[in-house]
């Protein structure tokens, strides 16, 4: 039975470093409350498997390529869908200057924070944004369950490093509602009761920052 999301949370992104299950709770999110799911199109990127085998190398290029899909995509989203107005994404157009901020330096930073600060004031802010916080364990774990080629040889250093700029970036948020996920001790596949608490949860947030862990879990710092 599929629960309508609220006037107010008509645009829900899902956050998170790589494996976190960004893309797993978009989907169910979307197929629970019957909502126009927004998929980031990164197999698109010809120069994503490249970056995995040489960063120093390709890092611009990709960061470059992953900016201009995320802007046309983001920029799509103006337009609603007749029959269904809600919107949940896997990804925020902020998303793109955090993993700047860990690939690139110097000059072609420089260069990619004039182009992001053009762009950002034109796309539209989620209504809430999910921030999937994992242990770099259990992201690791993720990432090797999916089997993606490419990912087969990525260092816990970066999923490490990514974290840590993830956690200061959200810590200084403020642009819309978030809602802080402990998604190493949830498991809103295998446990119905942690997926249904998170919906509630989300239906509920009107404003600021809000933690949630599973029930009968650990309070999450941050």
């Amino acid at each position: 039975m599929s629960l309508a999301l609220p006037d107010h949370l008509r645009y829900i992104a899902v956050e998170g470093v790589i494996g976190a299950g960004k893309s797993t709770l978009a989907r169910m999110l979307a197929e629970k409350t019957d909502a126009r799911m927004v998929l980031e199109s990164f197999e698109d990127n010809p120069f994503l498997e490249r970056f995995y085998s040489d960063p120093e190398r390709w890092a611009f290029q990709t960061q470059l390529t992953f900016l201009a899909s995320r802007f046309r995509q983001q920029k799509a989203l103006a337009t609603r869908d007749l029959f269904q107005t809600s919107v949940v994404s896997d990804y925020t157009f902020d998303k793109d200057r955090i993993f700047a901020r860990v690939t690139l330096d110097g000059d072609e930073h420089q260069l990619y924070e004039s182009l992001f600060s053009l762009m950002e004031p034109t796309i539209p802010a989620p209504d809430l944004v999910v921030y999937l916080r994992s242990s770099v364990d259990r992201l690791m774990h993720n990432v090797a369950l999916r089997g993606r080629s490419y990912e087969a040889q990525m260092d816990p250093a970066y999923l490490a490093e990514l974290t840590d700029a993830y956690d200061r970036y959200f810590f200084h948020y403020t642009r819309s509602p978030l809602l802080i996920v402990n998604a190493t001790q949830i498991d809103f596949v295998k446990e119905p009761s942690h997926f249904e608490e998170l919906i509630r949860a989300i239906r509920q947030m009107r404003g600021g920052t809000t933690y949630f862990n599973p029930p009968g879990e650990m309070q999450l710092s941050f």
